[in-house]
């Protein structure tokens, strides 16, 4: 549990003059966790009249359970709504952590008025009040709510001009004919993408031709963005700041220019396109007899969507059907080994939202992966894993271990204990058995509890909660392999339109294979470092939008009901995800009136004292609409 000291309680603890950050909770205070602590249940509570003007995110100094100073603001400017009433107007910050509304200062031009979605910026801590310093438009209009969440999560999304002007550049020059000449030519292979029916991007080309001895030669081609963004540009060092492309739901902020990513390195059908290729000889069986990495240049035959290879694939018939065909079979056998091997089986339903001309959301859809997903994905890790394995392993003269080549690998650590232990007390509450011995879950046995769980109502729910178990996986030049994958190696060569440390891996295996040496590992370690931060921004901007429109969808669903899962249990209600919106709601203890429910940490549930009755993870229920609340981005259920 964590510790709420107040300062009276202070004088018996060794609280005083410590350096931390500040995490708030609610309205009523946060929590402060002191530098170099890692483990959380330290945390020291800090009620909201003892905060000193520190707000989430601050790096501040404590004396007992109170601030004493404000060492570093985390940011000095603010998203909200502006509210008009009782006099001076005031922001009402989109960050609900926010413990208290910004009064505005000077009078902006024009003046402000209810409901504008503006950012402020501080001028007056002590009595927090601010400027008007952006405009962003209505609260409620899409693009103001997208824009704040972009601002939020401090994600740019207009082009610097050097860096626009370079990509116009590049992209009328296109590709010199002296290029060409160099690299190895699939123009007359057939060759085609295969992509979501909205991409505008296309990072990855497969090339297929059969062998006279019955092998394949499958070629997996990635658009060749490193010729094109050259090291120390104004291109590079802004793709190099974003990292990576944001999707939210109803836009790309991409890392390149758009004259470049849906442009000249987009792998566009019939249209020659430069690339990097790793190309395979497969036996019918998916085993790898031969492979060579190196430049490449294609002519793409068709654009496939996923549905379009979907209905070939069951129908058995239609456009490059007999190739389509080929290539899923030994999809689904590299799969079959792999997690046969110890990959672990997370298929994750996505989700997408059909929207109106203004933005609204009219349809929420289920994105489910399918045979043509899952095709794409192998050719995909076969090409990320063999790279990978290919400089770990490679030895030169001067040093001769394997590792010793500076590189760009996809980590993913194992599990810590204590949430392998969390993640057994779960699944124990389902009769999932383990071996009193088993200290660590592998990988194996992961996939086992996922097989087990395959149609059970709690299926979803072991999945996610499997997922939430493990590391995150992270960019970093130390390799410790994958373990979701069971990768010993693993890097990520296949989207370099989209993620910057794909552009590293092209320049340093380009590098090797051309003789060069290992270049100096601080740079590139600095740069995954800040490529991981990036893509968690990104990841937690797009979860937002998400949200936001989830949300926005069940506004004029009050009194709707609908079947649901219990996803989260808490003292203070239960959260439930309805089946048919992927929405997520609370059913708060407040309306929950049939009787007196406790909260039963080891049991997953809310348990009624009178009744026995229990609501606990992974329950269905049936709830209804009681409120929604667009400020908060919350959904309140009851039960039907």
């Amino acid at each position: 549990m964590y510790r709420h000291y107040t300062v009276e309680e202070n004088k018996n603890q060794n609280l005083h003059s410590l350096t931390g950050r500040l995490s708030l909770a609610s309205k009523k205070g946060g929590y402060f966790l002191q530098e170099g602590e890692a483990d959380r249940t330290k945390e020291i509570f800090i009620e909201v009249d003892n905060l000193n003007t520190a707000m989430n995110g601050d790096t501040v100094a404590i004396d007992g359970a109170k601030v004493v100073e404000v060492l570093v603001r985390a940011k000095t400017q603010f998203t909200g709504t502006i509210k008009t009433g009782a006099g001076q107007p005031r922001l009402k910050p989109y960050d609900t952590k926010i413990y208290s509304d910004i009064l505005i200062g000077e009078t902006p031009e024009p003046p402000v008025s209810d409901g504008d979605r503006v950012v402020v910026e501080i001028t007056n801590w002590q009595n927090l009040t601010g400027n008007v310093v952006q405009r962003l438009g209505k609260a409620g209009d899409n693009n103001a709510e997208m824009n704040t969440i972009l601002f939020e999560h401090k994600i740019n999304y207009d082009f610097g001009e050097a860096a626009q002007k370079e990509a116009e550049m590049i992209a009328k020059e296109g590709i010199p004919e002296s290029e060409v000449a160099k690299r190895k030519d699939f123009r007359d292979t057939l060759t085609f993408t295969i992509d979501p029916h909205d991409a505008r991007d296309f990072d990855d080309a497969i090339s297929y031709k059969k062998l006279p001895d019955g092998n394949y030669e499958i070629g997996i081609h990635i658009a060749d963005v490193s010729y094109f963004v050259r090291l120390g540009g104004a291109l590079d060092k802004e793709a190099v700041e974003r990292a990576t492309s944001v999707y939210l739901v109803d836009r790309t902020i991409p890392m390149l220019p758009e004259v470049l990513s849906n442009g000249l390195c987009s792998l566009l059908p019939d249209v020659d396109r430069l690339t990097f290729g790793a190309v395979f000889t497969l036996d019918k069986h998916g085993k790898v007899l031969d492979k060579w990495f190196g430049k490449t240049i294609i002519h793409s035959n068709k654009r496939f969507t996923y549905e379009d290879v979907d209905v070939i694939l069951e129908a058995g018939k239609g456009e490059l059907s007999e190739e389509l065909i080929e290539i899923n079979k030994i999809a689904k056998e590299m799969r079959a080994e792999r997690f046969a091997k110890g990959s672990i089986s997370l298929d994750s339903d996505d989700v997408k939202f059909r929207l109106d001309v203004n933005g609204k959301p009219i349809e929420i859809i289920k994105v489910v992966s399918t045979d043509s997903h899952r095709l794409i994905e192998e050719y995909m890790l076969l090409a990320n894993r063999s790279v990978a394995e290919f400089i770990f392993y490679k030895t030169s003269h001067e040093k001769g271990k394997p590792g010793s080549h500076t590189f760009v690998y996809r980590i993913h650590d194992k599990p810590n204990q204590e949430k392998i232990s969390n993640l057994k007390s779960f699944l124990k509450n389902f009769n999932y058995k383990f071996n009193p011995k088993e200290q660590h879950l592998t990988s194996k046995k992961l996939n086992e509890l996922i097989m087990e769980a395959e149609a059970k109502p709690e299926e979803k729910l072991v999945k996610t909660t499997i997922l939430r178990s493990m590391a995150k996986a992270i960019y970093t030049t130390k390799n410790i392999g994958h373990f979701g994958l069971a990768f010993a190696c693993y890097t990520t060569f296949t989207s370099p339109i989209r993620r910057y440390p794909d552009i590293m891996v092209h320049r340093l295996l380009q590098g090797y294979l051309e003789g060069g040496k290992s270049p100096d590992i601080a740079g590139f370690e600095k740069l995954c470092m800040h490529s991981s931060a990036m893509e968690r921004k990104a990841m937690e901007a797009e979860w937002a939008s998400i949200k936001y429109k989830q949300v926005e969808y069940n506004m004029d669903k009050i009194g709707q009901v609908y079947d649901g899962v219990i996803t989260g249990v808490t003292e203070w209600g239960f959260f439930v995800e309805a089946k048919e919106t992927i929405s997520e709601g609370m059913v708060s203890l407040r309306n929950l009136k049939d009787d007196y429910y406790v909260f039963d940490k080891q049991a997953f549930a809310l348990i009624g004292k009178r009744t026995k009755k229990r609501y606990r993870l992974g329950d269905e229920v049936k709830v209804k609409i009681h409120e929604v609340n667009l400020d908060r981005r919350t959904i309140d259920f009851v039960l039907a």
